[in-house]
């Protein structure tokens, strides 16, 4: 390798090592905005697909048979996402403050 290639290496080298310094507080702030985005958006969303599942399980059984099948289906696939979406919005602060434990420039308020 020239001289002009170690030079190359060693700038690629520092930069790496400068992007991982900068890339820790920037992860940090990240997960913290993750975290309090899943706490605002998914907890009316699973509420909002629990009453819109009841509406269109009730509304579904005073149609035709066919239609209360996809009815019941339907509300069934809602109910599926709001539990999986209750399960994310339990999870998701313990994940954070696990990843976030060992930064104690940050405080973590999710």
């Amino acid at each position: 390798m020239n001289s002009y290639g170690k030079y190359v290496l060693a700038a690629i080298l520092v930069l790496q090592l400068a992007s991982l310094a900068f890339a820790q507080s920037g992860l940090s702030t990240a997960l913290i905005s993750l975290c309090n985005m899943a706490k605002t958006v998914l907890g009316i969303g699973a509420m909002l697909m629990i009453i819109m599942a009841g509406l269109i399980y009730a509304v579904g059984q005073i149609l035709g048979a066919e239609t209360r099948a996809r009815a019941a289906v339907w509300a069934t696939a809602m109910l599926t996402g709001a539990v999986i979406g209750i399960i994310i919005y339990i999870i998701t602060p313990v994940v954070v403050q696990a990843l976030l434990a060992g930064d104690t420039n940050i405080s973590v308020s999710c």
